[in-house]
């Protein structure tokens, strides 16, 4: 039976943007999703136009109405998961001053980080914030970098918002983050739970720019009766704050007690663990959000291409699957690429690939690291490959997995979301290879919507706290691990550790130069 009210949950992601129906049980009643694209202007530019997002709520929300059919004065709430590190510039009166702003993997800020880095030590920043992506990712360098180069722009900044936060702003006429996504910044203590002083100060930001803390469940206000409008709901619709999509995902995964874990298989990918204290290393480097719970952190090893690469697989050597898809003849060029995949023995006949196809994440020895094949041979098939590239994949999320078991953490079990769980193949890959069991559950794709979901849920008071959570996941398959396969994929993953180190040197070579 669905319940009389309703909340609208946002996954707004780098992709595009996801709407979908929830009920106050966790359910999931549909989903609405509308892409837009990132601008690169140059290999460290990456942009969106914040306007897409906000046009990418209004009409997901307009069509989720209508697929859904349900009378939109049943949904009580909004509640948005938004992609981190954003930094979008807007007036006093909330005029929108950049219409293409920065996103998380914008890396433009190099200069901003050595002159920061002149007069802080790294590892202590990196201690006190968790921020373990490479530095110049982080939002107060991009601001920096505004100061810089567009003063003009600078001095008619009244703050700087995230993307949820900008478009909470334009449903709620108020401008605030939250906890999780201000541990973005670069200058925000984990521990302490506040934006650093000192940071600020070394950093040259006016303070003012920042925006006000509040908590992820906290409603911040009402629609507005133009958004309202728009958006085909009542104004009398509360918005809660929502939080940043690591944290939000972390949720939807379960991640409501200290040590539960998850693995995230989408285009990029990470494992990561809910705690009570952050896990940091200077060595391999965790980054860590604060997490929309309060108290708790989201601490997470990735590799910035997994899903990506295998859809690179799927372009360059698969073209005629893709085609066939294109043309009905078969359902997905994916479940072919698998079938294709298991002709191929464990090991790939010996044929290696390394996924750093976007540049290494923090825990490869060098940033610079180069992705491909090794040790290709005449008699290697495209089966081979196929398998090769999800093999590849799959070691580097075990090495990441080793990094954060270096931090302390046990993981007996791993909850799979993200397009890649669909996959029973690649779901008893990594059972083998991890040597434990992978869950699979009803939410999939909807772990960060989910766990936007449930902000809503308990900041309206319809919840005493998150343990529905649980209950909304419906357990689909359990892939148990197969001890010998273990072994043997664990041979082939000390070669590709092997291979990832020499990769990371010829990555350094080709960049700056023999």
């Amino acid at each position: 039976m669905i319940d009389k009210e309703m909340i609208i949950a946002y996954d707004l992601g780098t992709g595009g943007i996801k709407a979908s129906l929830f009920d106050l049980n966790g359910a999931s009643h549909g989903d609405v999703f509308s892409q837009y694209d990132v601008t690169y202007t140059g290999s460290d530019f990456h942009e969106q136009a914040p306007e897409a997002w906000y046009d990418g709520i209004c009409s997901t929300t307009r069509q989720l109405l209508q697929k859904s059919g349900i009378n939109p004065l049943r949904v009580v709430g909004l509640s948005i998961s938004g992609h981190s590190l954003g930094v979008v510039p807007v007036s006093h009166d909330g005029t929108l001053l950049r219409s293409m702003t920065p996103i998380w993997s914008d890396t433009r800020a190099k200069q901003q980080t050595k002159a920061f880095f002149a007069q802080v030590p790294y590892a202590e920043w990196y201690t006190k914030t968790g921020n373990g992506f490479p530095a110049e990712c982080y939002s107060v360098f991009k601001i920096m970098w505004y100061r810089d180069n567009e003063p003009a722009l600078y001095q008619n900044t009244f703050k700087i918002l995230g993307s949820k936060d900008y478009c909470n702003y334009r449903l709620t006429g108020i401008m605030v983050t939250d906890y999780s996504y201000a541990s973005g910044s670069g200058v925000y203590n984990l521990l302490q739970n506040r934006y650093n002083e000192d940071y600020l100060r070394v950093s040259g930001i006016r303070r003012e720019l920042l925006p006000e803390l509040v908590h992820s469940h906290d409603v911040i206000g009402t629609l507005t009766a133009e958004a309202a409008m728009t958006l085909g709901l009542s104004p009398n619709v509360k918005v809660v704050a929502g939080g940043v999509d690591n944290s939000c995902m972390a949720l939807g995964a379960r991640g409501i007690e200290n040590g539960r874990a998850y693995i995230s298989l989408g285009s990029s990918s990470w494992i990561a663990v809910v705690s009570e204290t952050p896990l940091v290393d200077i060595e391999k480097k965790p980054f860590v959000f604060a997490h929309v719970i309060d108290g708790m952190y989201a601490s997470a090893t990735s590799i910035f291409a997994a899903g990506s690469s295998f859809r690179w697989v799927r372009d360059v050597l698969c073209p005629d699957l893709v085609q066939q898809e294109k043309n009905g003849e078969i359902r997905d060029a994916y479940v072919e690429m698998e079938s294709l995949a298991a002709l191929s023995p464990v090991g790939s006949n010996n044929l290696q690939f390394n996924p750093s196809l976007a540049g290494g994440a923090m825990i490869e020895r060098s940033k610079n690291i180069v992705g491909g094949f090794v040790g290709l041979q005449l008699s290697h098939t495209r089966s081979d490959m196929i398998r090769a590239s999800l093999e590849g994949i799959t070691f580097n999320l075990w090495y990441a997995m080793t990094v954060l078991k270096s931090c302390g953490v046990s993981v007996p079990e791993l909850l799979m979301v993200g397009g890649g769980a669909k996959s029973p193949f690649w779901r008893q890959m990594f059972a083998d290879t991890f040597n434990m069991k992978v869950i699979k559950t009803s939410v999939d794709q909807n772990a960060a919507s989910l766990g936007a979901a449930a902000l809503a849920a308990y900041g309206l008071g319809y919840w005493n706290n998150y343990t529905p959570i649980d209950k909304a996941h419906r357990l689909e398959n359990v892939s148990e691990p197969n001890k010998e396969l273990t072994d043997l994929y664990r041979r082939h993953y000390d070669v590709s550790r092997y291979i990832a180190e020499w990769l990371a040197e010829t990555g350094d070579k080709l960049t700056y130069g023999v």
